[in-house]
């Protein structure tokens, strides 16, 4: 596909969609960017004092940037107890780095990636804080739990979805978006909510850059058959997904 042809919908967060969208742009790639949704502090000093409290030297495991700027605002995260300190990707892994915390992050930047490293294979009786936001996947808690660690949660933001108007298909139609960016299986299914699958359109003609393989069998078994799995949620994955599988490979 030329990269003149080519307009990429980005569904990040604000900042987040703002900074890829620069990057994407600046490289000669077109965007539009529709945040999904917004975020916003889910949780009171009260509230992570007391899952502090029941933990002496836990290790830290930090779902997502977002999960790493509201638990520092609460607390200073140089002050937490802890021991080791994990990453799920690499953009989370630059953040806590900004706050001068070194990270254990998987080259795979999924849970699964997080479970496979040599870190995480003996860990019997340790204890370990998830900081994420409301909701989301249990499988790393029930993997740690599984290994004879005992696993808190500590959700610090929450998303506030955004209300569209279901006529926005015609937006993007109006603005040719032929690739769509998904980092979570919840943008997925929110953004399907909203589209016309009647005319085949989004299913064959559109890219879908998916952040995992999770999110790609998600987005395969919905009947998208241009799925392009990015393995990470971070700008490189992307931009490097755009210029080496959509722009080569798609006709």
């Amino acid at each position: 596909m030329p990269i003149n042809k080519l307009t990429v919908l980005i569904t990040r967060p604000e900042n987040e969609g703002r900074v890829l969208a620069n990057k994407l742009e600046q490289l000669g790639v077109a965007t539009h960017r529709q945040p999904m949704f917004d975020y916003q502090s889910n949780q009171s000093l009260s509230m992570l004092q007391s899952v502090l409290a029941q933990v002496k030297q836990p290790n830290l495991v930090f779902i997502s940037v977002a999960a790493v700027t509201y638990a520092n605002s609460l607390y200073a995260l140089a002050l937490w107890p802890k021991g080791k300190v994990y990453a799920v990707g690499t953009a989370t892994a630059k953040a806590l780095q900004a706050l001068n915390i070194e990270a254990i992050s998987p080259k795979i930047q999924t849970s699964e990636g997080l479970l496979a490293l040599k870190e995480m294979q003996n860990i019997n009786n340790q204890e370990f804080i998830i900081i994420r936001g409301d909701g989301g996947r249990e499988h790393l808690a029930n993997a740690l739990s599984a290994k004879g660690s005992t696993v808190h949660y500590f959700e610090s933001y929450q998303r506030i979805w955004r209300q569209l108007p279901t006529t926005i298909e015609q937006n993007w139609r109006k603005f040719k978006i032929n690739c769509i960016v998904v980092t979570s299986d919840a943008i997925l299914q929110n953004i399907v909510q909203l589209l016309n699958l009647s005319d085949g359109y989004w299913q064959t003609t559109c890219c879908w850059l998916v952040a995992s393989e999770r999110i790609a069998q998600t987005a395969k078994a919905i009947g998208l058959n241009h799925v392009i799995n990015t393995n990470g949620a971070n700008d490189n994955a992307i931009s490097d997904a755009v210029f080496s599988d959509v722009i080569i490979n798609m006709e």
